[in-house]
């Protein structure tokens, strides 16, 4: 099985990081493709590999797998241990992973990914505050429910990978998720997770469309990254 993996820059492509981050903590082996952001919008030039102009994709031989979700997918029928085996373990990881995927649009919006700064962000809105709520309830929820360490129970799942750049925006603009605070330490020390900062916070390149973005979430207070 020869899988390769395209994804776009490590400080901003929250959705390139979900697959990378489970690949990686399960083992599943890929090679591995970058394929920057040069402006705000590359539709065209990643319709050259990507069907939705989009990253992540993975290649399998001639098949071509899209969307970070479609890839979770595609994994989970091949690979074991992309879902909790325990069935209540599994019906959770999976109802949070699809919310995740399809909301928490404030959270995306206001409290843009870029791993490599702090910043103190704008007052709040009701509406990333209701995020920030339900994100610490989904944290709290996994921890009591299933024992921890991981979201779903012992072992790392999709579930832990799709909350995975989550953990960066809750560090870099120091979000309050109460006993969640927990499982972020744990993430953010997971090897893979250091792996992918260390190579982030490497990146000499800006795109000045994320840089925009990021200064409308706040004020930067420290930047570590090269250049």
């Amino acid at each position: 099985m020869s899988y390769t993996l395209i994804t776009a820059n490590r400080n901003y492509s929250s959705w390139s990081l979900r697959p990378w981050v489970l690949m990686k903590a399960l083992g599943i082996g890929f090679s591995d493709r970058l394929e920057p952001f040069t402006k705000p919008a590359n539709y065209d030039e990643f319709r050259a590999f990507s069907p939705t102009g989009q990253v992540p994709v993975l290649i399998d031989g001639t098949r071509t797998v899209w969307d970070s979700l479609g890839i979770t997918l595609y994994l989970a029928d091949r690979h074991q241990g992309v879902w909790p085996q325990d069935e209540a373990a599994r019906a959770f990881a999976i109802c949070a992973v699809t919310e995740m995927h399809g909301g928490f649009s404030a959270l995306r919006n206001d409290c843009t990914m870029n791993v490599g700064v702090r910043v103190k962000p704008r007052p709040m809105s009701a509406a990333l505050l209701r995020d920030v709520g339900r994100v610490r309830e989904i944290f709290e929820e996994g921890l009591a429910r299933f024992g921890g360490p991981w979201l779903a129970g012992q072992h790392f799942t999709a579930l832990d990978a799709f909350f995975a750049p989550v953990a960066f925006r809750i560090r870099t603009y120091g979000l309050d998720t109460g006993a969640g605070q927990a499982w972020v330490d744990h993430i953010l020390s997971h090897p893979a997770m250091l792996d992918w900062e260390a190579q982030a916070l490497a990146e000499t390149w800006r795109e000045a469309g994320h840089e925009a973005e990021l200064a409308e979430c706040g004020q930067i207070i420290a930047d570590y990254r090269q250049g």
